[in-house]
């Protein structure tokens, strides 16, 4: 018998002994046999497609990536009117701030951003995703930017030139990481500097935790104000609603034989408080309990 409970783990890609052999292959059934798509009406307004993942593996947890930012376009839910004013606001001409708590989505926004830009901004920029949490340092911070560019490695009025005959949307994820040691408000002075005008070589897209003015402290000395957000419209990143959390949960299980309890789904709106990461966490560690 625990020859064949073993080649029934490598089938069902579950462990199986031969004391429990029955529940798996009675689950991989139900999942072959029952699929549950909810209609439109079930996911309201915020039903698309695209949000809806291909669990090709039945057994697959469709709350997954539970941590870090959603690169996948069909992973992305959500959004749609904060994506809409953001490029609003980045056709009139201005750059923008997201300001918002941790794990309410800001980078994942970003990352939105930048794989819509090229065809929802009115002229032109090459997007650019620029996560400081990866950058040392001042000079660090230089060196990548010309790296993602393609231009040759120069800062101060090297790099203004350089730049002359670009327009570039430079998305910076983790802004606070410019109070850290190693960083001067000059870099600030510089990247307002390069995206003052219309047809400034930069357009800024900015995730923050906290109002530009706030975050930078240098800012309130004297008359002075953060250079950044003197030009920067910010745009407040809020939790999700329980329609939009109900909305998420159908749409990731309509692929699945899985279906959790009004009981849950409620334990899930009040623990989560409409943070995206900590619902997908949440949801995870649910759907692993049906498994």
């Amino acid at each position: 018998m625990q020859k064949y409970a073993k080649k029934i783990t490598k089938v069902l890609v579950t462990k199986v002994t031969k004391t429990n052999f029955k529940s798996p292959i009675e689950y991989r059934y139900q999942q072959q046999s029952a699929q549950i798509i909810p209609s439109p009406q079930q996911l309201g307004t915020a039903n698309n497609s695209e949000n809806i993942p291909n669990c090709e593996n039945p057994l697959t947890n469709p709350f997954i990536p539970p941590t870090g930012i959603v690169t996948d376009r069909k992973q992305f839910f959500d959004r749609k009117q904060e994506i809409d004013r953001i490029f609003e606001i980045l056709n009139s001409g201005s750059s923008v701030a997201l300001i918002g708590e941790e794990g309410i989505g800001k980078s994942s926004l970003l990352w939105a951003i930048c794989q819509q830009a090229e065809t929802r901004l009115y002229s032109p920029r090459q997007p650019v995703f620029l996560d400081l949490n990866l950058v040392d340092d001042e000079d660090d911070f230089y060196s990548t930017l010309c790296q993602d560019l393609g231009i040759a490695e120069s800062k101060g009025n090297r790099l203004n030139r350089a730049l002359k005959s670009h327009r570039i949307l430079l998305a910076l994820d983790n802004v606070g990481k410019l109070t850290w040691n190693g960083f001067t408000r000059q870099i600030r002075d510089r990247l307002r500097g390069l995206a003052e005008g219309s047809d400034a070589p930069l357009k800024l897209i900015l995730a923050a935790s906290e109002p530009l003015d706030d975050l930078f402290k240098d800012s309130q000395d004297g008359s002075k104000t953060s250079p950044l957000a003197g030009i920067c419209l910010e745009e407040e990143i809020k939790p999700w609603n329980e329609t939009t959390i109900r909305a998420f949960i159908t749409a990731r299980l309509a692929k699945t034989s899985v279906c959790f309890t009004e009981e849950e789904i409620n334990q899930l709106v009040q623990e989560s408080g409409g943070h995206p990461r900590r619902l997908m966490q949440l949801c995870y560690r649910t759907y692993s309990r049906y498994l």
